[in-house]
């Protein structure tokens, strides 16, 4: 017995070793700092004595299978929105049965301040009947804009503000649609397509960041008779160009590619 004993409890052991769960040594992420723009690839770094026959990692209630290659699992997880709280946890099964799961590994989406020189009125459409008419805002960044506390003023008068959930998309445009409150999310002026007009826009800390004029205060804005615009006046680019006539307007959807001039806009 004293010869047998220690060969069978060497034997035992050995086979515990053997047949135990993978380690999970290491999570990462890639990018570490991801903006709304990143898809995010996880990757964990295991060992053991075990093949690794599946993985899958966890975020936020999603579950998205891994690859494996050897005691390497990658997962890649989709483009989130900004701000967005990020829960990671892996789940790797090896060829023993054993399943292992990782620390959590958390991150937050976090985009660049926005840059507001960027953020334009791009197009204003009078005419038609006042559930029509709109105002067109255009984002020229690479990243998605919050319009929230962002607000138009016309004629100096406040008409609209932005609330949350309210965003331009990167290089898109966002349409205000509806006059004197005839829809829900319009403006609360009115707006003519024939007489002087100041319309302010402003970034949510109040500071002006584009205007479109058309004529002069005088006494009053909207006393100055000037003639009728039947379409839309449009920056020509989109964003970036002066504000032309335009024919058709395009509200909700990018600019025409050509216009003609109005000299009563001051540009």
């Amino acid at each position: 017995m004293a010869i047998v004993l220690p060969f069978v409890l060497s034997s035992c052991v050995k086979d515990e070793m053997y047949e135990g769960p993978t380690n999970i040594e290491s999570v990462s992420i890639n990018p570490e700092a991801p903006t709304s723009n990143d898809e995010v690839t996880v990757t964990a770094k295991c060992s053991g004595l075990q093949d690794i026959t599946s993985a899958e990692l966890s975020y936020n209630g999603n579950v998205v299978a891994m690859t494996v290659s050897g005691m390497t699992c990658t997962g890649v997880i989709p483009k989130l929105a900004d701000k967005t709280e990020v829960t990671v946890v892996v789940t790797v099964k090896n060829s023993a049965g054993f399943e292992t799961k990782s620390a959590e590994k958390n991150y937050k989406v976090g985009n660049p301040a926005t840059d507001w020189s960027k953020v334009k009125l791009n197009e204003l459409y009078g005419a038609g009947a006042d559930n029509e008419k709109a105002i067109e805002l255009y984002n020229g960044t690479d990243f998605e804009v919050s319009l929230e506390g962002v607000t138009i003023l016309k004629d100096e008068e406040l008409s609209w503000t932005g609330i949350k959930g309210e965003v331009i998309p990167a290089h898109g445009v966002f349409a205000i649609v509806g006059a004197k409150g005839t829809t829900e999310r319009g403006f609360s002026s009115g707006f003519s397509a024939k007489k002087s007009v100041l319309i302010q826009l402003n970034d949510p800390n109040g500071k002006e960041i584009d205007r479109f004029q058309r004529g002069e205060k005088g006494n009053a804005w909207g006393n100055q008779g000037l003639s009728n615009n039947s379409g839309s006046w449009s920056r020509i680019p989109d964003g970036t160009g002066k504000f032309m006539i335009t024919a058709e307007h395009s509200i909700g959807s990018l600019n025409a590619s050509s216009g003609t001039e109005d000299p009563t806009v001051v540009q």
